[in-house]
């Protein structure tokens, strides 16, 4: 039975074999580190992963099963037949249905007009 033995070898493991910081100062790190991964620092922000435009002759909409358009201006996914749009996230486009938008059809023909 490992007991508080156990635990204390695991954090002491993650925490790269420094000894374990006592009360406040273990707390105060902890949430550091947490903000740090939650909010992806200076950099994630800036470098945005931007999507592979070559993936769009292997995506269909899985609702219609017909071709996408990329949006670069939302970074969305667009089918134009259904008048709806999936989102990309770093990178990713989430092609699950009830993750996607629906967009007004009007102001979608004029900006597939334009170009």
């Amino acid at each position: 039975m490992r007991g508080w033995y156990g635990s204390r070898t695991l954090v002491s493991a993650l925490l790269g074999g420094q000894s374990q910081p006592s009360g406040a100062a273990a707390n105060r790190r902890l949430r550091v580190a947490a903000l740090r991964r939650a909010s992806g620092g200076q950099k994630g922000r800036e470098q945005q992963q931007l999507f592979d435009t070559a993936l769009l002759q292997f995506l269909v909409c899985p609702l219609s099963k017909k071709p996408l358009r990329y949006e670069e201006s939302t970074n969305e996914l667009i089918n134009q037949e259904l008048g709806i749009a999936y989102p990309i996230t770093d990178g990713i486009p989430n092609m699950i249905p009830q993750a996607a938008r629906m967009i007004d059809r009007k102001i979608q023909d004029e900006e597939s007009k334009k170009t």
